[in-house]
């Protein structure tokens, strides 16, 4: 997610930063290489100039540049402006009853899966969503959200086979829902490759119908300078409430969140950060700003390991550790805890200063961690629980069915000896200054 505007930003900072004293042409060649920075990540022209403007502006001011850490100061600057270009704080939904959710956007943006994504979420908060099909103009967008809503346990409103008036549909919904008991209602509507009066006049008739509290504008992360166009004829027809970006994960540019903010005024309310239902979080602009400036996002962190850790699982796991009892079963459930809060390349960019951690591959280092997971996977539950079982003949079936070799194998195997060595010594030491603190050597910590 904007990878190559973070390395840019922070090689052009760390080099402001390295200037005891800083003049109006370091300022001005610095912001130069700033805008260039923005333009190649697909950040539109107009909003690119008006924002190097003011930072420019604040940036050269006497309390700025005669200050004792001007590069500082001017970084904190770009940050503040940054969080504001992005929409300053996060803007929650707008569920007030009946609590309507309409989703537009261009075909190919992500709707139908955000919406599904956004019912998993708002499930997740202890609500009660519905799922309406209104894309009349695929017949597989419908079979799509059906599954996915089969999939989260959501229900889904499908319409009759053949129908093509999506006002009708809107309004046989509402009985429907009525039914349900559902306390909010997320409209998966149709798209088209490029906006046409059409699809905006079926738009405007659904909104009408449902009266929606929310009109949210999918747009793909990707979509690049095409997305101000975008972003600009939608609000201006239906009146967005607020945007949806997906695909943030694939695309290593990202102007395009910095660009419709701008454009048209309205917050970015979620990102998608990954194919997994689960990846669908809310947008906080001051934490992706910190990101972005390689100042990480331990905040988003902490959340995410919240949600995924089991607390028992966890104590259980620590006493495990604590008294070197661990062994490839709890390595493998510790795994799978990992996984779960996402992609190492996303957690990495979560910590301070590891976001471009130079040397070092996320993608190589899952690759491992999947390596590392099949090799445990093929081995049978008595041979994890008690690896000492792992002979040479053991170690060759366990390599053919994890697609490895026996030298993975066998580093692995290696390397989980000398963790459970280390647990051990830890265990021992403990328990060697815990005697000696009873013996009366007060003098030890």
């Amino acid at each position: 997610m904007f990878s190559q505007l973070s390395d840019r930003l922070q090689g052009i900072f760390k080099d402001l930063r390295g200037h005891g004293r800083i003049s109006e042409q370091n300022v001005s060649d610095a912001m130069r290489e700033v805008r260039m920075a923005l333009l190649e990540a697909d950040v539109h022209f107009d909003v690119a100039k008006r924002f190097i403007a003011r930072v420019r502006e604040k940036s050269l001011g006497q309390e700025v540049l005669l200050s004792v850490t001007p590069g500082q100061q001017i970084v904190k600057i770009f940050h503040e402006e940054l969080i504001g270009l992005l929409g300053g704080d996060a803007a929650p939904l707008n569920l007030t009853k009946p609590g309507r959710i309409l989703m537009t956007g261009l075909h190919g943006a992500g709707k139908t899966t955000s919406a599904a994504k956004l019912a998993h979420w708002l499930k997740r908060q202890g609500r009660a969503p519905l799922l309406v099909a209104c894309d009349l103009q695929r017949p597989a967008a419908i079979d799509q959200l059906a599954t996915l809503g089969a999939q989260i346990g959501v229900p889904v409103f499908r319409p009759a086979p053949g129908e093509t008036d999506v006002v009708r549909v809107g309004r046989q919904s509402l009985a429907w829902a009525e039914e349900q008991r559902g306390n909010v209602v997320i409209y998966d509507t149709a798209g088209r490759l490029e906006i046409d009066e059409t699809l905006i006049a079926e738009l405007k008739g659904l909104r009408d119908c449902v009266q929606p509290g929310e009109v949210l504008l999918v747009c793909d992360a990707a979509t690049g300078q095409q997305a101000v166009s975008v972003a600009e004829h939608f609000h201006g027809a239906l009146g967005v409430t607020g945007l949806v970006l997906t695909k943030l994960d694939g695309d290593a540019r990202g102007g395009a969140a910095l660009s419709m903010r701008e454009v048209t005024q309205r917050p970015i309310k979620f990102a998608g950060v990954g194919e997994r239902i689960e990846q669908f979080e809310p947008f906080h602009p001051d934490r992706l700003a910190g990101r972005i400036l390689g100042m990480g996002d331990v905040v988003s962190l902490v959340e995410k390991a919240a949600e995924a850790i089991d607390e028992e699982e966890a104590l259980r796991m620590e006493r495990k550790l604590r008294t070197a009892t661990f062994d490839l079963e709890d390595f493998l459930s510790q795994m799978k805890m990992m996984r779960r809060l996402g992609p190492l390349e996303n957690l990495l960019g979560m910590l301070p200063g590891l976001g471009n951690l130079k040397g070092f591959s996320a993608s190589e280092g899952e690759k491992k961690m999947r390596r590392v997971e099949a090799i445990i996977l093929s081995m049978t539950g008595k041979e994890r629980r008690t690896p000492d079982l792992l002979n040479a003949r053991r170690r060759q079936r366990i390599a053919r069915g994890s697609g490895t070799s026996v030298a993975e194998v066998n580093t692995l195997l290696q390397q989980f000896g000398q963790m459970r060595k280390m647990m051990k010594s830890a265990g021992k030491m403990k328990k060697m200054m815990a005697q000696a603190r009873g013996a009366g050597m007060s003098g030890l910590p």
